[in-house]
């Protein structure tokens, strides 16, 4: 794997610091300038060709997620082989290697909180310890205007910031710049995701945070353990700037606004701008508002009561109330309509828990051209979307299919991920048993 860039995650980003992280950005190809509407920004100081890596980073500050499955390790969040730290019983390690790399930083934080009492643990949440991690790094940068939040934001904001200090009551902390870093930290923090883009837990990443969203991106953010990788997924000239998407752009310009407020800007990317709300956004085709109302109040009822069923485990009925909300949505809606996407989406991950291939493989095919109108660049989520046909193909024993599918994955992910990573090396693996196999079929046909 590239060996991380040597930008200064200790510093504060402040006057003193400009000039030393100018230079590290420049010794990238890369440059900070203000963009028109936006702000500063990334932008290239040299070309990028599909897959190269733009920025490969460490995390300032991380914080593992509250997996599901149990702990995770404060170092590389992996949920295997874990064992407390032995001072504060809140930390977990995989092993000698995350322990003393953690070492530094989680020395302070292990005498802060080893003097919790049972109810103030059972109040740490992922954002909290993140905090407290961000303070602890600070101690070993400006400022958002306050007005821009809510009173309800502020309100919680300063509840998070009370418990800090009670977290870490032998350092000056000044409550009203944690209140301010929480509201920092909403709009800055990135979901660390697996290969598999599943969440791990959230990250700090100075020269990332630079990066501004484009519901048409030209790179992609993924994660090789705890390191940020920013890859192009198109050519990048010198002059451009570096976009990533900050929400998953499967969905309609009013979704896509409504979950950008959260960011306090409005998306003026040409996929927004040129779409009105009830425009199809692949072929052009309008309705008007009463037709879209008179839609969503037919498949309302059905949503809810097969979202119901799901939520309450009953799998059969599930499956079976989907598959009829999936025919109603096919009558009314576009074939590239994301509602009727997330539907099949859905179907998709409940036919895989019965193990139902055959009907999950016909529900993953029909997603395919979605992807691909969606996601206009080589795109992880269609990688991984082939991937799963492929799989799925090779289970039914479509020999000839899966190779085409794991191919296509391949060419994507390749771009994306890199090919150095456990996840690619397996995915490699299964393109040659599949050629393989392929091939032995093709000579037994000829014999």
């Amino acid at each position: 794997m590239q060996k991380p860039c040597s930008f200064d995650n200790q510093s504060d980003f402040n006057v003193k610091n400009m000039n030393a992280f100018e230079r590290a950005l420049n010794a990238e190809g890369l440059t900070v300038s203000t963009i028109h509407g936006k702000g500063r920004g990334l932008v290239a100081a040299k070309d990028f060709l599909p897959g190269d890596v733009i920025i490969c980073q460490e995390p300032y500050a991380s914080s593992p997620s509250k997996s599901s499955t149990g702990s995770s390790c404060d170092g590389c969040f992996s949920t295997t082989n874990l064992r407390k730290c032995s001072g504060c019983r809140i930390a977990w390690y995989c092993g000698s290697a995350c322990q003393k790399s953690e070492w530094k930083l989680h020395q302070l934080e292990c005498k802060a909180l080893s003097s919790l009492t049972e109810d103030k643990r059972k109040m740490l949440t992922p954002t909290i310890r993140l905090m407290i991690r961000l303070v602890l790094r600070r101690k070993l940068q400006n400022d958002r205007d306050m007005s821009d939040l809510d009173e309800k934001q502020i309100v919680l904001y300063a509840q998070m910031s009370n418990l800090v200090k009670v977290v870490l009551p032998s350092l000056e902390v000044d409550l009203r710049e944690i209140t301010q870093n929480f509201s920092k930290l909403s709009c800055n923090a990135h979901t660390i995701c697996d290969d598999e883009l599943r969440p791990l837990g959230t990250g700090l990443y100075p020269v990332v945070s630079i990066i501004n969203h484009s519901c048409i991106p030209n790179s992609v953010l993924v994660f090789e353990g705890q390191i940020a990788l920013v890859r192009a997924v198109e050519p990048i000239h010198k002059g451009d700037e570096v976009v990533i998407s900050y929400i998953d752009t499967a969905a309609t310009t009013e979704t896509r606004q409504n979950s950008l407020n959260h960011y306090f800007f409005k998306c003026s990317c040409p996929r927004c701008t040129k779409n009105k709300a009830f425009t199809c956004q692949v072929c052009g085709h309008s309705r008007d508002e009463y037709d879209i109302n008179r839609i969503a109040n037919e498949v309302e009822k059905l949503s809810a009561k097969a979202a119901s069923s799901l939520a309450t485990g009953n799998l059969s009925e599930a499956c079976l109330l989907y598959k009829k909300l999936e025919q109603l949505e096919v009558n009314l809606f576009h074939p590239h309509s994301v509602k009727l996407l997330g539907t099949r989406e859905t179907l998709l991950k409940v036919f895989l828990e019965l193990n139902d291939w055959r009907d999950a493989l016909t529900c993953c095919q029909l997603t395919i051209p979605v992807y691909q109108r969606l996601y206009q660049s080589p795109h992880p989520l269609l990688g991984l979307q082939y991937y799963t046909c492929g799989k799925l193909e090779w289970l039914l024993e479509q020999t000839e299919d899966a190779l085409k599918s794991f191919t296509k994955a391949v060419e994507i992910l390749r771009i994306t991920h890199g090919t150095s990573t456990p996840f690619m090396k397996e995915l490699f693996s299964k393109l040659d048993e599949a050629r393989a196999e392929h091939c032995y079929k093709l000579s037994a046909k000829d014999d």
